[in-house]
């Protein structure tokens, strides 16, 4: 099965119904083996109106695995948002088939480092990844936050039964549209390093971002951070 090809494919399973998930795999290698006419342009994945989610993918000359991209609006204070992203032990309740997430070291109030364990079926070896993070504060001349995301693996040894994920690199941008609602935009690239079809990876791809973003729409609605007035660890506004 599909579910124990992919290292994360096993969460799409839950969310997706086996005829759209095999139908969606085959567009898959179709993409990769016939639709050349597709490379370099960005096709949208999924448009959900009801949540405010668009996601597409795209093909990029030298690459096998797609890239990614998301808009989402969501009904959250900018704050709020940035208490999320910025709470790295629990970025497990809510990014893709995250077992584990921790705060490695913290340069300063706009940078950090942060490991993450992706889930994978029991005869794939886990995923894990190091994460730097630089923060762009929301001011008013910028009129956005911005993290920037990218992949160190040599931050620190491998880990045993790990395989180290090659390339997390991307940015999100986030815009207050109101004091009550943020739009939410990220592209970028992953990859997850080992042995694999990618067309079992772009898969994923299709499906992740849109999975995730599920996920923060539900944590941005909890008390913790909508209520929360502690200071936070890094800075969203300067």
């Amino acid at each position: 099965m599909l579910k124990k090809l992919s290292i994360i494919a096993l969460a799409v399973m839950t969310t997706v119904s086996p005829v759209t998930t095999f139908a969606d795999a085959r567009d898959d290698v179709d993409d990769l083996r016939v639709d050349s006419k597709r490379a370099n342009d960005w096709v949208q994945v999924k448009k959900d109106r009801l949540k405010n989610i668009t996601t597409w993918a795209k093909r990029e000359d030298g690459k096998s695995i797609r890239s990614f991209k998301v808009d989402m609006t969501l009904d959250a204070s900018l704050e709020t948002v940035a208490r999320v992203h910025f709470d790295v032990e629990n970025i497990k309740r809510w990014f893709w088939e995250t077992k584990e997430s921790r705060l490695l070291k913290k340069v300063s109030d706009k940078e950090y480092y942060f490991y993450q364990v992706f889930n994978a079926p029991l005869t794939i070896p886990d995923r894990d990844s190091i994460v730097h993070v630089t923060v762009e504060p929301f001011n008013a001349k910028r009129g956005y936050m911005m993290l920037t995301l990218k992949a160190v693996p040599d931050f620190m040894p491998p880990q045993p039964g790990k395989t180290r994920v090659a390339a997390q690199d991307y940015y999100i941008k986030f815009t207050p549209i109101d004091k009550n609602t943020t739009r939410l935009e990220s592209s970028g690239y992953i990859d997850p390093g080992g042995v694999m079809p990618a067309w079992t990876i772009n898969f994923v791809q299709r499906t992740a971002p849109y999975s995730s973003m599920l996920g923060l729409a539900r944590m941005v609605q909890l008390p913790y951070y909508r209520e929360n007035k502690d200071p936070l660890d890094f800075a969203f506004m300067e």
